[in-house]
């Protein structure tokens, strides 16, 4: 090769190279990375009555653009809401927000999501088929155990650190 030929092959080289790492980027169209979300440690206690149940679970965030999750539904329920407490006061939102390196928890006591007018009773052992829908991310389906009325992983956690 001569030297213009070398150097317009190497010039080639360096743009197809950049188009290559550029199309690998995880940056959408606003410059953040996008929502990567993970589900973890789901249940719902088995139901004291047959119309409604509580659902919890801890939504993880390991991407560098927050989520906001807005809606949920269940092959248990047309009616899952999502609550929140505030002053020992529980109310109906909209949505929850899971932050960029963060968390979301449903948790007995705090945020967690009400499934209304069960369509069949719930019994400990049995799975249920819960999406989890998001503003700015894919939706996420999770098979959620069905667990003791007594069942508090919080709980259990604590007694653990306390040995």
């Amino acid at each position: 090769m001569n030297r213009r030929t070398t150097v317009i092959f190497t010039s080639a080289l360096a743009l197809v190279g950049g188009l290559a790492l550029g199309g690998c980027s995880s940056a959408d169209a606003s410059g953040g990375t996008a929502p990567e979300l993970k589900v973890s440690g789901a249940f719902i206690p088995e139901p004291v009555n047959r119309d409604m149940a509580g659902g919890f679970l801890t939504l993880t965030n390991t991407g560098g653009a927050d989520a906001t999750l807005t809606s949920v539904s269940s092959d248990v329920s047309d009616d899952v809401q999502m609550h929140e407490t505030k002053n020992q006061k529980m109310q109906q939102v909209q949505s929850f927000d899971v932050p960029a390196n963060g968390e979301l928890k449903l948790e007995r006591g705090g945020s967690h999501l009400m499934f209304m007018a069960l369509k069949r009773e719930l019994k400990q052992g049995d799975k249920v088929r819960v999406e989890l829908r998001f503003k700015d991310a894919d939706a996420v389906t999770v098979e959620v155990p069905v667990e003791a009325r007594t069942h508090n992983p919080a709980k259990a956690a604590d007694a653990h650190q306390h040995h």
